[in-house]
This record gives structure tokens, sequence and C-alpha cells, in this order.
């Protein structure tokens, strides 16, 4: 019993296969959720809801500055380097260089754009905000890196840093509560700053197996871009999803309206965690696989995902008074509405974003983009009338139907452009097979 036990915790450390690699990669976004948690319980009752909202402001436009100027490269990244791998070296430089202009490109904008985004707060909020958005390249860089491992199927080594990352994050914000220096300035810059050393250390050990070149890449800029361009649009609708809901509402709620939904916001991203894992390793796994593979591998990913990440929707909506009154506080029952819904749109979202691998797996990202672009498009007036009339429910709401609408299109998707039927999304009996199967193996 011990033996099986050791063997199949040592199949997990590892991660070689894609069931033992998502398994590694849900129990270390389990760690990240539960330590960010915490780090959430102490801005909140140490800040309070308005000054939780002045944080939320000055981080929402650096980090979504920052992941919505991708240009789609990290994961033209990860589709080169698994279709070329011969030209890894030069495909990880190429990258490297683009990850650190679009970057730069996103600091400037960050820099002269600020004051009008943040115009109901303070000029001490403002001018952080301005000085965070110098680090948009490192954030860029970072992003690349961790696509790189996962690229190569090092898993264990960018779960590692994912959680490290977090657990510093909550050392410091602990050290600043107990030197009762805890602001929403000095919080700010240990969410900004706390992940350098870390970046660091994963672009020294690429560095290892990768030589930097500076010569010859213009190939290589061209597929990127090629790539990166046509998945654009579904790589900003997965930054959209984490942090829109907080960057387009800056400019329309109060500090602790803002307070409450970024509190709201943050619970139910944790539903993404079963999502988030398969989606890791299942673009790695399928891409530039055969159409039958890719396909039933993505259907089969998307099933299960869905039925976790319902289930946890309903515990989450049946407890999300007791939730938010015991973890944060009574200050924020006045979220639990807007809770519930953010629940919902974050179970649909995750099912759309696992369907939609099929394509970028396939080179086909191009024709999700244009969906999915418009439904990026439906959401922004409906921020602009609903949030008048509901308040944070509203945005709320507008998450919701932008989501609904990304669903069913990436659904017809399947049929009309790849000629093949849409996926089922209800768990069958093959699928709990191959799970137990994949189990059994370890």
């Amino acid at each position: 019993m011990i033996k099986t036990i050791t063997a199949g915790v040592h199949w997990v450390l590892e991660g070689r296969s894609g069931v033992a690699a998502t398994i590694q990669t849900l129990v270390t976004r389990l760690l990240v959720i539960a330590t960010s948690l915490l780090t959430g319980v102490i801005t909140a009752r140490l800040l309070g809801a308005e000054g939780r909202g002045e944080l939320a402001a000055i981080l929402t436009w650096p980090q979504f500055l920052s992941y919505a100027l991708t240009l789609g490269i990290p994961y033209a990244l990860i589709f080169n380097l698994k279709k070329h791998p011969e030209d890894e070296s030069k495909i990880f430089s190429a990258s490297l260089y683009l990850g650190l202009i679009l970057g730069a490109v996103a600091a400037a904008i960050g820099i002269v754009f600020m004051p009008q985004w943040l115009a109901k707060y303070s000029p001490d909020v403002i001018r952080l905000a301005q000085w965070l958005m110098l680090t948009a390249p490192l954030v860029l860089l970072s992003t690349i890196t961790t696509k790189t491992l996962e690229a190569r199927s090092e898993f264990r080594i960018a779960n590692q840093t994912n959680y490290l990352q977090t657990l510093l994050t909550l050392l410091v914000l602990v050290l600043l509560a107990l030197l009762h220096a805890l602001t929403p300035w000095t919080a700010a810059l240990t969410y900004s700053l706390t992940w350098l050393p870390l970046t660091g250390w994963m672009l020294a050990h690429l560095l290892k197996s990768y030589q930097l070149s500076v010569w010859g890449l213009g190939k290589y800029f061209k597929e990127l871009l090629s790539y990166g361009l046509r998945s654009y649009g579904i790589d900003l609708i997965s930054t959209l999803s984490g942090q829109i809901g907080q960057a387009l509402v800056v400019g329309l709620l109060i500090p602790k309206e803002l307070g409450l939904y970024a509190v709201a916001l943050s619970v139910s991203r944790m539903l993404g965690v079963f999502q988030g894992s398969i989606v890791t390793v299942l673009l790695p796994k399928v891409s530039a696989c055969p159409v039958e593979q890719v396909i039933t591998v993505t259907g089969r990913a998307a099933r299960l995902s869905g039925a976790l990440t319902g289930l946890a929707a309903i515990v989450v909506i049946l407890v999300c008074p007791l939730l938010l009154q015991v973890i944060y506080g009574a200050e924020f029952l006045e979220a639990a509405s807007v809770l519930r819904i953010l629940v919902i749109e974050a179970a649909v979202g995750s099912t759309a974003w696992v369907l939609a691998q099929a394509f970028m797996g396939l080179g086909r990202p191009g024709v999700v983009t244009v969906l999915q672009g418009v439904g990026l498009a439906l959401n922004v007036p409906l921020l602009i009338f609903l949030i008048p009339r509901f308040g944070i429910n509203g945005a709320g709401l507008a998450l919701l139907g932008t989501t609904l609408f990304r669903m069913g299109f990436v659904l017809v998707c399947f049929p009309f452009i790849l000629k093949v039927p849409s996926p089922g999304l209800l768990i069958n009996k093959e699928d709990v097979q191959f799970l137990r199967q994949k189990l059994r193996k370890s």
C-alpha cells in the first residue's frame, strides 16, 4: 500500500504524462488559491473596502495593459516550439525580444493615459500606478519564460515558481501588517515586485538549454507574429475574463463599490482552477496534432473541466453569504449577489476556453479571434448600459452575457469551420473510464 502511494506521488510530481501534469498543476493552483485567499483576507480586513478599491485601481491597469498587449506571442511560442523543435533557441530568442518591445509599448501607454483612466482617484494613486507600468516588460518576460517551460513539459518547475511567488507575496504582506506598514501603496509594490527574482531564476534555467541569438531572427519574428496576431483575440479574451471586470469599471464605480466587486471577482476566479490546470497541459499536448486527436482530447477535457467547475459553482452559490462574512467580514456581504452572477459566468467561461484550445492546437486561432472579438465588442456597451442601472450587479451581468455569447459561437465553429460535430458537454462513461485507466497506470 505504501509503495503504491509513493509511486503515485512520484508519478504526479514528475508530471510527465498529460494526466499527471494536470493533477500536479491542479494541486499547485489549489495551493496558490489558498495562499491568495490569505493575501486577500489580509488586504481586505486591514485596508477596508475603500483601501481595497484603491489597491485594485493601482494594480488593474498595469497588469491589464501588460497582458493585453501580448499580441498572442506566448501561445504562438508554444505552437512554434512544438512545430519546429529544431529551431528552439531562435524561436525562444525572438519571443523574448518581442515581449520586451511590447512591454515597453504597454508601459508608455499606461504612463500617458493613467491620469484619465484614474481620474476619480488621488494623485498619489495615479502616480504609483504610473510607476508600476515600468514593470510591464518584465511581466511579459515572466509570461514567456513560463510558457516556454510548459512547452518543454517542465510543468514541475513552472508550478513551483508559480506557488513560490504567491507564497513570497503572502510573507511580505504579513511582515508589512506586523510592522503596521500595510497600505494600498505598499501592498501594490508587494504584488508587483515579488515575482522578479523567480522570473530571473526561470530565465537562467532556460538559458542553460537555449543559446540566446541576436541575428537571423526575421523568419521567427514573422512566424510568431503570424500565429500570435491570429490568436490575439483569444489571448485577449482570456486576459479580459480575469481582469477586464476591474479594468472597465474602475471609472464607473466609487472606491467602495470597486472594493466589493474586486473581492467578488477574485472569489469567482478561483473556480478557474480546474480549467486553468487542464488548459496549461492541453495546449502543449495537442499543438500540431491530427484533427481527430485534437477534437477527442479537447472534448474530453472540456467535459471533465465543466463537471468539476459546475459542482464547485453550486457549492459557492449556496454558501456565498457565509463565505464572505467569515473570510472577509460583514462589510463585504453586499457582494453576495454579484458573486453568484460571477460564479455562473466563471463556470460557462471556463468550458468555452477549454473548447477554444482545439482551434489553437490546429493552427486556426483566427477563427475564434473573430468570433470572440464580437463578444468583446458586446461587453463594453453592456457595461456602460448595465452598471449605471444595477451597480456592481450590472458589471457581473455584462460579463455573463458576453460569456454566454462566446460559448454559443465557439460551439457553432466546430461544424461550420472544422466540419466536425461540436463536442458533447455532458460527462459520459467513456470519460470516467479514461480517467480511471490513467490513474491506474500510476
